[in-house]
């Protein structure tokens, strides 16, 4: 299932963003969901992870403690919110679902949607 990640924009450094990602239910409560950035001239990488039973979430070095993943069911939406930007957050943020397992990390994609630019820039 390809998913599409929103809510990036333009924020100051020191700032916020809460990015939000749209999934089927039986996706959110079946496969674990990831979200990855692929800044300009480098590779995707992800960035946090959590569980299809919501257990288990995963950080990226870079934003342990300033990141925070949370599914909301009455929405069906995986949302990523990220305080204390820096600029070298600047990237494409994407979201994607396990195609194979409940588990983090996510590392098998079926398909990538569009990414949501944040740029972090005074």
């Amino acid at each position: 299932v390809q998913l599409q990640a929103s809510g990036g924009g333009l924020v100051r450094p020191g700032g916020s963003l809460r990015l939000s990602c749209v999934a089927p239910e039986v996706t959110l409560r079946s496969y674990a969901i990831g979200w990855f950035r692929q800044a300009p001239g480098k590779e995707r990488e992800a960035v946090s992870c959590i569980s299809a039973d919501d257990g288990t979430t995963f950080y990226e070095d870079s934003v342990k403690g300033r990141a925070t993943i949370s599914k909301d069911y009455t929405s069906n939406t995986v949302r990523l919110q990220v305080d204390s930007l820096k600029p070298e957050d600047t990237a494409v943020y994407y979201c994607a679902a396990e195609a194979l397992s409940d588990s983090c990390p996510v590392l098998t994609v079926s398909s990538w949607g569009q990414g949501t630019l944040v740029t972090v820039s005074s």
